[in-house]
């Protein structure tokens, strides 16, 4: 039976709060293991923007971070499960999991990739899916990107220097993040909204280009 539309219309509001916790306790955690840099990866910028999404019962933010996260923590779970119980990654991504030169606790903490499409797909089920998500998730994307190119080259944040296939560069850098940001937006993000758009009613009261 759906959601009818009036218990659609907010989260607890004790469960704004509890994620509000966890990303204080979340972000000073990263913050000492990994750096401030680390905060350049997509994943983590969507719990920054999921826990306030859940705070403030906002349909726009959560459905711009299911769209880009839903898909690529599956395809992360599926990596750290493939090292775990095969000894190798399937396409890598994980490998820091595994580092036994990192605390357990920090990459303890990375374990909310199994976790966040869950919350994710349930706060969608309360407040709908707003069809706006993908394009605001696309212009999150392009300064990420560039940021992650020129800041931590190094780091290969994003998939911005090699990609996670054939771990090659494509061309100079503009080729390269151009193209980065097309498979995501074309074969992530797209397709996402489009199933999401089936599964999930709009919010209440959403206005036509919200629907």
């Amino acid at each position: 039976m759906p959601t009818p539309p009036a218990a659609r219309q907010k989260i607890p509001h004790w469960f704004g709060w509890l994620a509000l916790v966890w990303l204080a306790v979340w972000f000073v955690a990263y913050w000492h293991a990994w750096g401030p840099s680390n905060f350049l990866h997509l994943c983590d910028i969507a719990v920054i923007l999921t826990c306030i999404g859940l705070s403030t019962s906002n349909a726009l933010l959560l459905s711009s971070q299911a769209v880009s996260s839903v898909l690529i923590d599956l395809v992360w779970t599926l990596d750290a499960a493939a090292r775990l119980i095969f000894g190798h990654h399937l396409i890598g991504g994980t490998e820091y999991l595994f580092d036994a030169t990192m605390p357990l606790w920090a990459r303890l903490l990375s374990l909310f990739h199994i976790v966040l499409p869950f919350i994710l797909l349930w706060s969608l089920s309360r407040l709908g899916y707003d069809r706006r998500g993908w394009k605001l998730q696309s212009a999150i994307l392009l300064p990420v990107l560039i940021a992650s190119r020129f800041v931590t080259p190094d780091q290969n944040l994003n998939f911005a220097v090699k990609d996670p296939f054939l771990h090659r560069s494509y061309g100079p850098a503009p080729t390269h993040l151009f193209l980065t940001f097309l498979f995501l937006v074309l074969v992530v993000y797209f397709p996402t909204h489009l199933l999401f758009s089936r599964v999930f009613p709009p919010p209440p009261g959403a206005s036509p280009g919200e629907r």
